[in-house]
C-alpha cells in the first residue's frame, strides 16, 4: 500500500501497473499531475498474513484541498501482493 501511494505521489505509473492484479489491471495508466499528495494514514488492516492469500487496507490519502478515504483489497498473485480493487 505504501509503495503504491508513493508511486502516485511521485508519478510512477510503471510501479502502479506492476503492483496491480492481472485481472483488474488497466492496459495503461495516465496519472494526473494534480492532486498534490501530502500524506498517507493507514486506518486499519485485515488479513494479509504470511499464510493468507487476501488482505485489506483502509486508508486516508491526503492531498492539497482534500482527501481520499478507501479500503483496498490485495491478493497474492505468483507469491506477490497485488492491488485488486477498492471496496
Amino acid at each position: 500500500m505504501r509503495s503504491r501511494y508513493s508511486a502516485f505521489a511521485v508519478g510512477d505509473p510503471a510501479h502502479l501497473l506492476a503492483t496491480w492484479h492481472s485481472t483488474t489491471r488497466p492496459r495503461s495508466l495516465d496519472l494526473d499531475t494534480e492532486p498534490r499528495w501530502t500524506g498517507l494514514e493507514i486506518l486499519a488492516t485485515a488479513g494479509g498474513g504470511m499464510l493468507e492469500a487476501e488482505g485489506t487496507v483502509e486508508f486516508v490519502a491526503r492531498y492539497r484541498g482534500g482527501e481520499q478515504h478507501e479500503t483496498s483489497r490485495f491478493v497474492r498473485e505468483d507469491g506477490v501482493w497485488r492491488y485488486l480493487d477498492a471496496v
